[in-house]
């Protein structure tokens, strides 16, 4: 079957206590794509956070000293950085301008993953969601029980790499797939026995998703048609490598 990624350029903009699954579900019949067993819908992190209500008005925040020293040195807002320290449950670096932390479910951003584009007012950031797995679930059990068929949920953000330039759309939150296929044991084409090959099929649907999300096309859901995966009751913290096995701190 032929992989299709189909965008949902129907959802409004999104405010807290917004009901998402019922947004979704109507672009969904908007777009009259419907849904189909094996779709996974995949939706970036700013509209979870939004109906969540995970916003923070700058003007609120009273800076710590940590910030206001860190803020005057590298010429930032002080804000926007006790907003990351605030979110942060580690700081790996904090030097030449860069606040790279440990946030949430272990995932490593700067700035705490903390997003000033797209905001429907000024001076204000959304945050990560507290728990994007339970989001994932929440609204994969909606659109099961809507539309009737099996599918997979995926939480996307965008993230830099170890040893690579550029950004690209990480899982953040997931239902109703396995996150990582793990093909240890099997046989390559030559027939020899594959050891380390564990695929991060989550996050490759998320990166795939982001071809067609864009940061400026106004396009925050789209369905992923065709892809192979594994259903299962996986969460994207899985994807989090433990910090035993972590090469690059």
């Amino acid at each position: 079957m032929t992989t299709a990624i189909i965008p949902l350029s129907a959802i409004p903009e999104v405010r807290p206590g917004d009901d998402l699954a019922a947004l979704i579900v109507s672009a969904i019949n908007q777009a009259r794509v419907g849904l189909k067993a094996g779709d996974i819908v995949v939706m970036c992190q700013k509209v979870v956070s939004k109906a969540e209500n995970r916003i923070v008005k700058l003007d609120d925040v009273e800076p710590s000293a940590r910030a206001l020293e860190f803020a005057s040195e590298y010429d930032k807002d002080p804000a926007l950085v006790e907003v990351a320290l605030s979110e942060a449950t580690e700081v790996l670096r904090m030097g030449d301008g860069h606040l790279i932390t440990r946030t949430g479910k272990g995932w490593i951003a700067a700035n705490s993953g903390i997003d000033r584009s797209n905001q429907s007012a000024r001076g204000t950031v959304t945050l990560l969601p507290t728990d994007p797995d339970a989001s994932a679930r929440a609204i994969h059990s909606r659109l099961r029980e809507h539309f009737g068929v099996e599918l997979a949920v995926v939480i996307t953000d965008t993230f830099g790499r170890p040893w690579r330039l550029g950004q690209v759309d990480f899982a953040l939150g997931a239902a109703g797939m396995e996150v990582l296929h793990d093909h240890q044991g099997e046989m390559d084409r030559g027939g020899r026995p594959l050891e380390h090959t564990v695929i991060a099929v989550a996050d490759q649907v998320a990166a795939a998703a982001g071809m067609a999300m864009g940061k400026s096309a106004g396009v925050p859901v789209v369905i992923v048609r065709g892809a192979s995966y594994r259903a299962g009751e996986d969460e994207a913290a899985a994807l989090v490598r433990p910090a035993e096995n972590d090469l690059f701190k």
